[in-house]
C-alpha cells in the first residue's frame, strides 16, 4: 500500500470509530457515572461566570456589600469550585477505567485472531509488524477512549451550555458568535483530510522500525559474525529517517491548523464582541457585568474549541491505528477450516495422499499430483533436493495450509473432516530447529497438557535419552528455560522437543530432519530412541541425510514437485537413479556419480 498517497475517507473513519465504540457497549454502567461527572463539570463551568457576573453588576458597580449576600455568593462559587473538583476526579477515574478494560479486551481479540490466522498471512507479515499492531497501535486507541472522547463530550455539554448563556444575555451578539462555527467545521474537515495520510504513513514507518528491530534482534549472530552492523544500522536509519519526516509532515499540519487557526477565529470572535459593545455604548449603557459573561464565554467557548482541535491528532492516530487494528482482526487468510460432521476419532494413523497438488501463490504447483500411502508402524521418508516439495506435504498433512486438488486421508477418512483438536492430539511434530517457550524444562514437555503427568514427563525424558542432561539442571526438571532456549545447545533443545512429543503419546510421527543438529554420538541414541518410537505409529520423515533413513520401509524420491523414485534403500541404489547419485554425492564418491552419468 502506498501511504504517501492513502488516506481515509469520511466514511470509513466514521465506521472505524462505530467499531471502537461498539467496544464500550459492556460499560455502560461506569460509562453513565463518567457522563453524569461529566455534564456536573460543565455545569460548573456555566455557572461560574454567571455568580461572578451578579457580583459585578448587582453588588459591586451599584456598592451594594451586603455581607450575608456577598458571602452567600462567595459560597456558592467556592461550593461549584469544590464539586468540580470532586467530579474531575471521578470522571478522569471513571474513563481510565473504561479506557483500560476496552483495550484490554480488544488487544485479547486482536491477539486470538493472531492465532486463527493461516502459514500463509505470516508468510508475508513481518512479526515487529504484528508486535506494533498488538501493543502501539491499541496503546494509541486508548488515549482516544481516556481523553479524547471525554473532552469531545465535555466540549459539546459545555459550548451548549455557553450558547444557552449568551442567548440569554444578549441574542443579537449570539446570533454574530454563531458565524464563526462554520469557519471552525472548515477547520477541522481540512484537519482531518490531511493528517489521516500522514498518520497513516507514519503508523505504517513504525511498524517497519519494530520489524527491523525484530529481524535484527532475532538473527544478532548473524549479523555480528558476518559483520552486518553497519549496513543494519544505515537499513534502520533509512526507515527512521521516513517515519522522522512522516511525523515532521504532521507536525506542520497541526501546527498550522490546530491551535493557531483556532487562535485567530478567537481573536476575530473577540474584536467582534468589543465592537458590539462599543457601537452599543454611543446609545445606551452597557453593563460590566454583561461584557465580562460575554468575554468569559467567550473565553470558555475557545478553550473546549481548543481542547478539541487539540485531541483531533490524538483521535486521528486512534482512528488510522483502529483501521490498521481491524485489517488483521478482519483478514480472510485464516488457517484451514475443517468440515466436521459428527466426530471421528484416528485410531490406527494411516496416511494416504491421493494425487494432491498444491501451489502457495495459486500459480505455479510445488507439489504435482503426490500420492502415497504410509500404514501403522511404516516410516516413510521424503527426500530429494532443496525446493523439491518435501516440506510442503508436511504443511499440508499438518493442516497449516489448504489444498485444493487430491484428497488426503486418516485411516480412510478425509483429513478435512477431523476436527483441528483431534489432528493435532494424534500428530507429534519435530522440526529441525526445536522450539522452546520461557518456563521451566517440566512445562516445555507437558506444554500445561494437565493429561500429562511429572512421572510421565521423566518417562518420556529417559526414553529419548534427554534425562542424563536434565538431572544434572540445576534445578532438573524445574530449571528455568530463558527465550527460545538459548542456553541449551541445539542437541539438548532437540532432546527436550523429542521428549515433548513421546509425552503427547501421539498415533503419527511426523520429523523434519530431527537428528540434524544432534552431535554423532547423541544420534545414535536417539536413532534408537526413533526406532522404540516409531513402533505401532506412522511415520513420515524427512531427510537429507540419508544414512538417517536406510531402514525406512518405503522413501518417496521428490523432485521439482513430483515423485520421481520410491522404494526401499536398496532398491533405489539398485536403480542407479537420482537417490543413487544422491547417495554416492553424501558419501564422496563424486567419481562413481561422473562414471554414473557417462
Amino acid at each position: 500500500m502506498d501511504t504517501e498517497s492513502y488516506s481515509l475517507n469520511g466514511k470509513e473513519q466514521r465506521k472505524v470509530l462505530m467499531r471502537l465504540l461498539s467496544y464500550a457497549k459492556p460499560h455502560k454502567k461506569i460509562i453513565f457515572i463518567a457522563f453524569f461527572c461529566l455534564l456536573m463539570m460543565t455545569l460548573g463551568n456555566i455557572f461560574s461566570p454567571i455568580i461572578i457576573k451578579i457580583f459585578i453588576d448587582d453588588y459591586l458597580t451599584p456598592k451594594n456589600l451586603d455581607r450575608s449576600s456577598l458571602i452567600g455568593l462567595g459560597a456558592a462559587y467556592l461550593g461549584i469550585q469544590a464539586a468540580m473538583v470532586f467530579f474531575l476526579y471521578f470522571q478522569l477515574l471513571k474513563f481510565q477505567q473504561i479506557a483500560l478494560s476496552i483495550i484490554q479486551q480488544l488487544r485479547i481479540d486482536i491477539f486470538s485472531k493472531v492465532q486463527t490466522l493461516g502459514m500463509k498471512f505470516f508468510d508475508k507479515t513481518p512479526g515487529g509488524s504484528l508486535v506494533s499492531r498488538i501493543t502501539n497501535d491499541t496503546e494509541a486507541i486508548k488515549d482516544m477512549f481516556v481523553s479524547v472522547i471525554s473532552t469531545f463530550i465535555q466540549s459539546a455539554f459545555q459550548l451548549t451550555g455557553i450558547f444557552i448563556a449568551m442567548f440569554a444575555l444578549n441574542v443579537k451578539l449570539a446570533f454574530f458568535c454563531l458565524v464563526i462555527l462554520p469557519v471552525i467545521f472548515l477547520v477541522m474537515k481540512a484537519y482531518r483530510k490531511y493528517s489521516s495520510i500522514y498518520y497513516l504513513d507514519m503508523r505504517e514507518r513504525l511498524s517497519q522500525l519494530n520489524a527491523k528491530i525484530n529481524e535484527t534482534l532475532q538473527g544478532m549472530s548473524i549479523i555480528q559474525v558476518l559483520r552486518q552492523e553497519r549496513r543494519l544500522r544505515k537499513e534502520f536509519e533509512e526507515v527512521n529517517d521516513k517515519h522522522f519526516n512522516a511525523g515532521m509532515k504532521n507536525i506542520k499540519v497541526d501546527g498550522l491548523l490546530l491551535r493557531p487557526a483556532i487562535d485567530l477565529i478567537y481573536a476575530l470572535a473577540l474584536i467582534i464582541v468589543l465592537s458590539f459593545f462599543g457601537i452599543t455604548s454611543f446609545n445606551s449603557p452597557v453593563e460590566i457585568g454583561v461584557i465580562y459573561a460575554f468575554i468569559n464565554y467567550i473565553d470558555r467557548f475557545f478553550e473546549p474549541l481548543n481542547q478539541v482541535m487539540m485531541r483531533l491528532s490524538l483521535f486521528q492516530q486512534a482512528i488510522i491505528a483502529g483501521h490498521r487494528v481491524f485489517k488483521i482482526m478482519d483478514d480472510t487468510e485464516l488457517a484451514p477450516g475443517q468440515n466436521v460432521q459428527g466426530f471421528h476419532s484416528i485410531e490406527d494413523g494411516a496416511v494416504e495422499f491421493k494425487n494432491v497438488s498444491f501451489s502457495y501463490d495459486g500459480k505455479r504447483d510445488v507439489l504435482k499430483n503426490i500420492s502415497f500411502t504410509a500404514r501403522r508402524g511404516e516410516t516413510v521418508a521424503l527426500v530429494g533436493h532443496t525446493g523439491s516439495g518435501k516440506s510442503s506435504i508436511i504443511n499440508l498433512m499438518m493442516r497449516f495450509y489448504e489444498f485444493d486438488r487430491g484428497e488426503i486421508l486418516i485411516d480412510g477418512v478425509s483429513i478435512k473432516d477431523y476436527t483441528d483438536t483431534e489432528l493435532r492430539k494424534q500428530m507429534g511434530l519435530v522440526l529441525q530447529d526445536a522450539f522452546l517457550f520461557y518456563g521451566t524444562v517440566k512445562d516445555n514437555i507437558r506444554l500445561h497438557n494437565p493429561a500429562i503427568t511429572d512421572q510421565d514427563i521423566r518417562e518420556a525424558a529417559q526414553f529419548v535419552q534427554a534425562h542424563t542432561f536434565i538431572d544434572k539442571l540445576p534445578g532438573t526438571y524445574d530449571h528455568e528455560v530463558v527465550e527460545r532456549g538459548s542456553t541449551f545447545s541445539s542437541g539438548q533443545r532437540q532432546l527436550i522437543a523429542f521428549a515433548r512429543t513421546i509425552a503427547a503419546n501421539p498415533k503419527i510421527l511426523v520429523l523434519d530432519e530431527a537428528t540434524a543438529n544432534i552431535d554423532t554420538e547423541t544420534e545414535e541414541a536417539i536413532q534408537f530412541a526413533l526406532e522404540k518410537m516409531r513402533k505401532g505409529r506412522t511415520t513420515i520423515a524427512i531427510a537429507h541425510r540419508l544414512s538417517t533413513i536406510q531402514d525406512a520401509d518405503q522413501i518417496l524420491v521428490l523432485h521439482q514437485g513430483e515423485i520421481v523414485e520410491r522404494g526401499t534403500h536398496q532398491e533405489l541404489l539398485a536403480q542407479q537413479k537420482l537417490y543413487y547419485k544422491m547417495y554416492l554425492l553424501q558419501n564422496g564418491l563424486a567419481d562413481k556419480i561422473e562414471n554414473a552419468v557417462n
